[in-house]
């Protein structure tokens, strides 16, 4: 899979995608669901995340994040990744049966994101 990147050159750009106070929240789970697919890494079925992501790497915050982390725990998710820059809001605003249920990661850039969402890899 490595000599893939060789011969392929993507580039995913959503303009206007997003109200610029909430900015792309599906960001890091595309770039997620693409490293999965090039790497033929799954996606750990426990996990939802959210997240803007920039050229760099960098993830930062979105809105909802009650809103989301509650819709992630109603279908069964135990693990839900997030912007570092949202942890004031989380600790803030998520309810204490959430928070007990579910585990909250933080993360600051999209590697970290792959490291928790993906599995490992697995050679046949």
């Amino acid at each position: 899979m490595r000599d893939t990147f060789k011969s392929i050159d993507l580039h995913v750009h959503f303009p206007a995608a997003a109200t610029p106070k909430d900015g792309p929240s599906a960001g890091v789970t595309i770039t997620v669901a693409l490293v999965s697919l090039f790497t033929a890494r799954r996606v750990r079925s426990d996990f939802a995340m959210t997240g803007e992501i920039s050229l760099q790497g960098l993830v930062l915050p979105v809105g909802g994040i009650k809103e989301k982390c509650m819709a992630a725990h109603r279908n069964g998710i135990k693990n839900v990744i997030l912007p570092m820059q949202c942890k004031e809001e989380a600790n803030d605003n998520l309810p204490d049966d959430l928070k007990k249920e579910v585990k909250i990661h933080y993360a600051e850039r999209v590697e970290q994101y792959l490291q928790l969402a993906l599995e490992e890899k697995v050679d046949k």
